[in-house]
């Protein structure tokens, strides 16, 4: 069975699908891996470095797809990359099924089985496949690591012969991983951290972290299956908001990572709210891409409201690269070992596993995946 690894080729993407340590550990367990010429550079993994783990190497970009049981990806592919791509071979990358139609029904008209990393149970087995809270993770230190950057104030508190300087301040708004990574590096940097979810159920989690925990009376509200939050009522944004705006105006730096899993993220930090806020304070929005949290963001862009200076850079990730490589290839390698048949030598899906049953999209020109395929049928 033919594992293949192309080159990423988003524009501004750093990260690499695979890296040696783990092509060596799938070469060990009797897959053959190819990956792309060139596929390391951005993090300076040589080729030789690739063909010392026992991959081998391609140059030719439609060669690589037209070989390929099996693509390991960060990406999702252009259509023109799906044409390529064998039928019955496996397609394994982030897909963004919610939003991405046009190419899940590609996908399954070239019956190739599609799995979307995005939609890996979260269940303590598939802990190890988790793409989303590894990326999330870093995504959290580095929105901290960039507002200290802009920000023109230090985040500790400094007691020096010229007087006092207060810590910063700072507001998370949406408590999960990215949230909480957020709430721990700014800690460690020395500001004083405030957070508030719709989930009353992280508090406990916010104040172990030794931050504030903003209560807003929204009435009803909770959680998916999944760990992830509900939506919330018009209603219930606009209280949100209200509560949120007095916060976010005592706040030095302001960091929003509130996304609902399948749905366009909801805006939180309203033009009204922007302009409550003091000049030079700085908002970094970790759902720019899926739509944004803050009004007047702009994915990969920095831009200056009201003197409120807003980031929204996409895949913050990518801006730690060494370290994202490494936890997604790691997530890669779980998967495929999870799942690797040792006698045939091959990646089998296992349609009585859950994690196949829930990951998997498309599979012999069909939709398999029951949330998907209902969706799909409104």
């Amino acid at each position: 069975m033919n594992l293949v690894v192309p080159k990423e080729v988003h524009p501004g993407e750093t990260r690499v699908a695979l890296i040696p340590e783990h092509i060596a550990r799938l070469v060990k367990m009797g897959a053959h891996i190819t990956v792309e010429t060139g596929i390391g550079q951005t993090l300076n993994i040589s080729d030789e470095d690739y063909a010392t783990a026992g991959a081998s190497l391609e140059a030719d970009r439609s060669n690589l797809f037209q070989a390929a049981d099996v693509v390991l990806r960060i990406r999702k592919p252009t259509l023109e990359e799906v044409a390529l791509l064998k039928e019955e071979s496996i397609y394994v990358s982030l897909l963004d099924p919610f939003n991405e139609r046009e190419l899940i029904e590609a996908l399954k008209n070239k019956r190739v089985a599609s799995i979307s990393m995005e939609m890996i149970p979260r269940i303590t087995r598939a802990q190890k496949m988790d793409v989303l809270s590894s990326q999330s993770n870093l995504a959290g230190y580095v929105a901290v690591i960039i507002a200290a950057e802009r920000l023109d104030k230090i985040f500790p508190m400094m007691m020096t012969p010229a007087g006092t300087i207060s810590p910063a301040r700072v507001f998370v708004i949406g408590v999960g991983i990215a949230g909480l990574q957020a709430i721990a590096t700014a800690k460690r940097l020395g500001a004083r951290v405030d957070a508030f979810d719709t989930r009353p159920v992280v508090e406990e989690q916010v104040k172990s972290l030794g931050a504030r925990f903003v209560k807003v009376d929204l009435g009803e509200t909770g959680q998916t299956k999944d760990g992830y939050a509900k939506a919330l009522t018009d209603e219930q944004l606009q209280k949100q908001r209200e509560e949120m705006a007095k916060v976010c105006a005592a706040s030095d730096v302001v960091i929003t990572a509130a996304q609902v899993f399948g749905r366009q993220a909801p805006l939180i930090i309203t033009e009204d709210m922007i302009r409550g806020m003091s000049k030079g304070s700085v908002l970094v929005d970790l759902a720019v891409e899926n739509g944004g949290n803050v009004a007047g963001s702009q994915p990969g862009q920095e831009v200056d409201v009201n003197g409120v200076h807003i980031v929204g850079l996409a895949n913050l990730p990518g801006e730690v690269a060494v370290n994202a490589s490494q936890m997604f290839s790691a997530n890669l390698f779980a998967l495929v070992e999870a799942f690797w048949n040792e006698e045939e030598k091959r990646f089998r899906l296992d349609f009585e596993d859950e994690i196949i049953k829930g990951c998997v999209i498309t599979y012999k020109g069909e939709f398999v995946n029951e949330i998907i395929r209902k969706l799909y049928q409104k």
